[in-house]
């Protein structure tokens, strides 16, 4: 199985070589600074770099706003729940109507790590993806006019777009307003980050033995890198059709083909990000998998061709569960079950 990698994140500090020995792809992570070579396919997520704390404050405060929308009806935190998972705890995401969207609200938290946006991958930076979503008719369903319009009427608004960028709400601040505040949406922290940096015991024996089988059945050919996933694409159902048994395509299960029109990228998407992956079920492109445990089961049979023991799925789940990174000091928490946005 080869993996296809697209640019890697620039703003490590390491260089990051993905390549491929036989059917399995590994990583080295290469120090320029100490010339040495570290085995760990996987890197602790960095400190938020230093941003302008009143861009951050002026995007949370758009990002919660239902004023952006078309008829105030929703804001970009009714699918992305800072309170839990950054996502929303539905298969699929709501529309502006109340009608499903097409695909799973992947989770906002750690965002500005990914290479490529969205499960297709069709964005590649947030103010473009932010721009797609505040004008898509079944999202936000804005129009440039009409939002500035709103916020320009705006006391508080028109004050703090002054201040910032020296005149009144435009299209540009809005959008690097709003990208400023998700790249402060980091996760440091994690158990296992810490773990990573030398505080052994921050994970137990299970779970270190958990990750040993996560990187030597070749979970990590595909999640790797300071986000554990993000930084390539790769199709769904390499060695097993995911989708036999539900029967028929829908659009969204075409993946990347929807945005290329290029047979080779039929059922390819962007791969997922584990960061925090225990607080943001269900999981899948399109949320059919509810637990963990089952969509270990699924991508071992669809990407690795392997039927996993019952045991080593346990495993790997523990180690899985040590993913979970903190926000402005809290560690993210599940939301309670049988709860949606």
């Amino acid at each position: 199985m080869r993996v296809r990698c697209v640019q890697l994140h620039r703003w490590i500090p390491r260089l990051t070589i993905a390549f491929s020995i036989g059917s399995l792809g590994c990583a080295a992570v290469i120090s320029p600074l100490a010339g040495t070579v570290d085995r760990e396919p996987i890197t602790p997520v960095p400190a938020v770099e230093a941003l302008d704390p009143a861009k951050v404050e002026l995007g949370r405060t758009m990002f919660h706003d239902p004023r952006l929308s078309r008829g105030e009806r929703v804001s970009c935190a009714a699918c992305h729940d800072l309170g839990h998972g950054g996502d929303d705890g539905r298969a699929l995401a709501m529309a502006a109507d109340g009608r499903p969207l097409d695909f799973n609200a992947s989770t906002v938290f750690n965002v500005a790590l990914n290479a490529r946006l969205n499960w297709r991958g069709n964005f590649r930076t947030l103010e473009e993806q932010n721009e797609a979503v505040l004008l898509d008719p079944r999202l936000m369903g804005a129009a440039w006019p009409d939002l500035l319009a709103k916020l320009r009427a705006q006391p508080d608004y028109r004050a703090a777009f002054q201040a910032l960028y020296g005149g009144a709400p435009e299209r540009g601040h809005v959008l690097d307003a709003l990208a400023t505040f998700q790249r402060s949406l980091l996760t440091p922290d994690a158990r296992f980050d810490r773990h990573l940096r030398g505080e052994r015991e921050a994970i137990t024996a299970e779970e270190a033995r958990g990750y040993q089988l996560f990187k030597a059945y070749g979970c990590v050919a595909c999640h790797q890198g300071v986000n554990i996933g993000g930084n390539l694409f790769q199709k769904f159902g390499v060695f097993h059709d995911p989708f036999a048994q539900r029967g028929g395509l829908s659009a969204a299960d075409l993946g990347r083909y929807g945005v290329t029109g290029r047979e080779e990228d039929r059922n390819v998407f962007r791969v997922p990000s584990l960061r925090n992956v225990a607080v943001t079920a269900p999981y899948f492109h399109d949320g059919s998998a509810a637990s963990l445990t089952r969509a270990v089961e699924i991508m071992a049979r669809s990407q690795l061709g392997r039927e996993l023991p019952s045991g080593d799925i346990d495993l790997i789940v523990q180690f899985l569960r040590t993913l979970t990174g903190r926000y402005q000091g809290q560690s993210l928490t599940p939301r309670p079950e049988g709860e949606s946005r």
